[in-house]
């Protein structure tokens, strides 16, 4: 039996983001780490296409539209003081066709609104100065939207956490949660651990911490997995920055894209198709507990329903490089399917309502004596410094956690 004051569960981005902050405000307080994997930013953290967002497309008042702002420039300057790779190389999102000059509309509405630094409207004379080998109607600029290396922002965070002497415990994965009126006891295969209070920034497995400590099931983490292509090494100069589509509205996910990575690919993609595994990098990867949890989920049914078309489209990208190539050549005419090779995949943890709702802001809730994100995709790595300084000031609220520690742990 183990004790800490609080304990994150989840060494992604997010969760050392929250020890860091805690500890930067009462550092008498004890913070102990939990990581499923033997490193820390394992999954969606080491797992995404690098890009510093600079919310561009969120709602103006939500969580995704403040924190992103916020979380893009504390981002820049925290990867400056410690060295690591980050660019601000610049985006385009792109109106191929009159049809789409409403959404690219509404997009640079929302970017103004959110407080965007240095937005601008193209036209295609202008979108050609900056990306050659694009084409389209218009498009709007966003110099400040940029490239990382996350996992390297993620051992940073590991390194200050340590120092800060907070524990990081790795290998440690949580089997269950009891949570009572006075403490949270997490059990791992290492023995138990004993805390007052218990953050959790489980990503894929949320839902299932977050009931295990009495939340109620809804909303439920179903998985999409997300494969890229990869542009050869000859035909990189097609794409000097980011190049983006105008999204559907209707879904939280920014369609078939082109962006380059801060080693230097070049990655079209991704695919968004429902996945057999909460960490299926591979596709030939199935857990029988995690389909039964997706196919369980009314929301699944209700999801399917509303968006088999996009359903159909996806699988298609899947099947065939020809067509994967082919939605990117809308707005990169130049791209041809021999111009690239395998890529990688990422899983996404996307929160279902209960009534098919995929859920598009951050979720953060709380029970008795823990805090629980339950919806933290994309941009949750850009935004994942301010999302820290706003889930320390919800457990100040809900728990006292910055009271002096008065209550003996067992």
């Amino acid at each position: 039996m183990h004790s800490s004051d609080v304990v994150v569960v989840g060494a992604g981005i997010l969760g050392l983001a929250v020890a860091r902050e805690l500890l930067a405000r009462r550092p008498d307080v004890g913070v102990t780490v939990l990581e499923r994997e033997d490193r820390v930013g394992a999954h969606q953290t080491g797992h995404n296409s690098g890009v510093v967002h600079a919310g561009i497309y969120y709602a103006p008042g939500s969580l995704k539209a403040r924190l992103c702002v916020e979380g893009a420039r504390e981002l820049y300057d925290f990867c400056e003081r410690h060295d690591v790779p980050v660019e601000r190389c610049g985006k385009v999102i792109v109106a191929t066709t009159a049809a789409e000059l409403p959404g690219l509309d509404e997009l640079e509405r929302r970017g103004r609104r959110n407080g965007v630094p240095g937005l601008r409207r193209l036209d295609g004379a202008d979108l050609r100065e900056l990306e050659p080998h694009a084409e389209g109607v218009a498009a709007l600029h966003s110099p400040a939207t940029g490239i990382v290396d996350f996992p390297g922002v993620a051992r940073a965070l590991a390194a200050e956490i340590g120092a800060a002497g907070g524990t990081i415990a790795l290998a440690r994965e949580v089997l269950d949660v009891a949570a009572g009126s006075r403490e949270v006891v997490l059990r791992t295969p290492a023995g138990e651990l004993v805390a007052r209070h218990a953050v959790f920034c489980a990503g894929a497995w949320s839902d299932r911490l977050a009931v295990a400590a009495g939340a109620e099931p809804d909303p439920r983490i179903v998985p999409f997995r997300g494969a890229y292509l990869r542009l050869r090494r000859d035909r990189r100069h097609l794409v000097r920055g980011l190049i983006y589509p105008v999204p559907d509205p209707a879904l939280p996910f920014l369609g078939v894209h082109l962006t380059r990575h801060i080693d230097g690919d070049v990655l079209v993609g991704p695919t968004a198709l429902m996945a057999g595994a909460r960490d299926a990098y591979r596709l030939g990867r199935v857990r029988p507990a995690d389909i039964r949890a997706t196919l369980a989920w009314p929301g699944t049914w209700r999801m399917a329903r509303r968006f088999w078309r996009t359903g159909v489209s996806e699988t298609a990208y899947a099947a065939s490089r020809r067509a994967f190539v082919r939605a990117a050549q809308r707005y990169v005419p130049d791209l041809r399917p021999e111009d690239v090779l395998p890529g990688p995949s990422g899983v996404r943890a996307q929160a279902l309502g209960r009534d098919g709702t995929l859920v598009d802001d951050f979720v953060i809730s709380h029970t008795e004596r823990a805090l629980h994100v339950r919806n933290a995709p994309s941009p949750a790595a850009t935004s994942s410094l301010a999302i820290a300084r706003l889930i320390a000031d919800r457990a100040e609220e809900a728990f006292g956690v910055d009271a002096p520690v008065s209550v003996p742990l067992r």
